[in-house]
């Protein structure tokens, strides 16, 4: 038996999603919830592979179980699971899914958004959500900087080394969109995949946009040269939510 999970996660007090030598990941927080309740201790496959400090609404994640193992109903199992996490991982969501299902390989895209506060004084609701720019922003540039990143390109200028030789830095994203409701700003990033870092190093880029550090006409020169250092900042992890993977 296969089952997808919806997972969130508040990841301040995390080294990302994925199980670390030095730290905790959430993945493994999970799978010891699991272990719990399933001799078995299933392990637990995720779609992405977020950053220290950053967050979910909309991780997917599956594992499988002999049938012998599930004596409990689908609708509680989501309860069960929670009843072994820590308050800031939540299971939102469980469903049975078909044996070819693979919550990494199988995702068609994700969506991510980054929060930003942009007033002189932080919103302390949101310290540990959004980053806190003072400087006042141009939200015309902002929003066209973002539009320049859509489309098929090579990320590599934005993007961190990540330590992994990868086949290709060549990544489609469908959508970049800039909106505004009072003194927050939230940036909507739309692909079908994501270098490391790549989300954080787009959204450094467009906040400097904002701030006339760099004009969007420049953005496709950065991506044409295909270097991390003509590129703008990394924007903050904790203004970054993985909103939620496309099957």
């Amino acid at each position: 038996m296969k089952f997808k999970l919806i997972i969130a996660y508040d990841g301040a007090n995390y080294e990302g999603w994925q199980t670390q030598k030095v730290g905790t990941g959430v993945q493994q927080v999970v799978e010891g919830a699991l272990a719990k309740l399933f001799p078995g201790k299933p392990a637990l496959h995720g779609s992405s592979r977020t950053d220290t400090g950053v967050h979910a609404l909309g991780m997917a994640a599956h594992f499988e179980l002999p049938p012998q193992e599930f004596k409990m109903t689908l609708l509680k199992l989501p309860l069960a699971i929670n009843a072994w996490l820590p308050d800031d991982i939540r299971v939102l969501s469980a469903v049975r899914v078909p044996e070819k299902f693979h919550a990494r390989f199988g995702a068609a895209g994700k969506q991510y958004r980054y929060f930003i506060w942009n007033h002189f004084a932080m919103n302390p609701l949101l310290r540990r959500a959004a980053w806190h720019v003072t400087v006042k922003l141009d939200i015309r540039e902002m929003r066209a900087a973002a539009k320049s990143f859509v489309g098929k390109h090579d990320f590599q200028s934005f993007a961190a080394n990540s330590g992994n030789k990868k086949e290709s830095t060549v990544r489609t994203v469908s959508r970049c969109e800039i909106k505004k409701s009072g003194q927050q700003i939230m940036v909507i990033i739309e692909g079908d995949g994501f270098l490391y870092r790549m989300c954080r190093g787009m959204v450094g880029t467009i906040v400097q946009a904002g701030q006339g550090k760099f004009s969007s006409g420049q953005i496709r020169t950065m991506l044409a040269q295909k270097d991390r250092r003509v590129a703008g900042m990394s924007a903050p992890a904790h203004g970054l939510v993985l909103w939620k993977v496309f099957y």
